[in-house]
């Protein structure tokens, strides 16, 4: 049995996004940060139980999410049931990265665990998948996880090397780190016209 196998395997939601004020605030703090009110066609690997998920699709008229779990994909998939925009697929990454372009991808919580090579082939897919103005979103927890030789900080380093990418804004706080990253490096303000 895989380690996520047997987090799933005791209970239907490991990290209890439902009910910690930290995972609520992470959420809220994920889709402030995000510089365009909509989002044609999202994607979020790793998806777990479609808590976050569910909050990506008030903001996308297409969101795909996935992962390699089949017991926290099927909670997505009843998480998100009544979202008929939202598709839940069970995507064993790296290597599974569905077709298409998207405008919004969020990798939140997943780099450290692929392992270098794995990274690697991660950020590969998603940096040919962002569409040309699109945006790249990171989340990770900055503290060691046992049998991860990555951090949360190493994970957004490699991000942040993708070539022709902006970063646009930044959140470091002791436990988790959020960035957001474009091909386009104009600000929300600028995108109004405010300036």
């Amino acid at each position: 049995m895989s380690y996520f196998d047997t987090l799933y395997a005791g209970s239907d939601d490991p990290w209890d996004y439902r009910h910690r004020w930290y995972e609520a605030r992470k959420r809220d703090l994920t889709l402030a940060i995000l510089p365009h009110r909509r989002y044609a066609r999202g994607y979020e690997p790793g998806c777990s139980t479609g808590e976050l998920s569910r909050r990506l699709a008030e903001r996308c008229d297409q969101l795909l999410v996935s992962d390699g779990n089949v017991s926290a994909v099927d909670t997505a998939r009843a998480r998100l049931a009544d979202q008929p925009h939202v598709e839940v697929h069970h995507l064993l990454l790296p290597d599974a990265w569905p077709e298409g372009a998207f405008d919004l991808i969020v990798i939140s919580e997943i780099g450290y665990y692929l392992g270098e090579q794995g990274l690697n082939a991660l950020l590969n897919h998603a940096h040919s998948a962002l569409l040309p103005g699109g945006v790249l979103l990171g989340c990770h927890w900055r503290h060691p996880i046992e049998g991860c030789a990555l951090t949360g900080d190493q994970v957004h380093q490699r991000l942040g090397a993708l070539p022709g990418l902006y970063r646009l804004s930044q959140l470091e706080e002791a436990d988790f780190v959020l960035t957001l990253w474009s091909s386009d490096p104009t600000s929300v303000a600028r995108l109004e016209q405010l300036l």
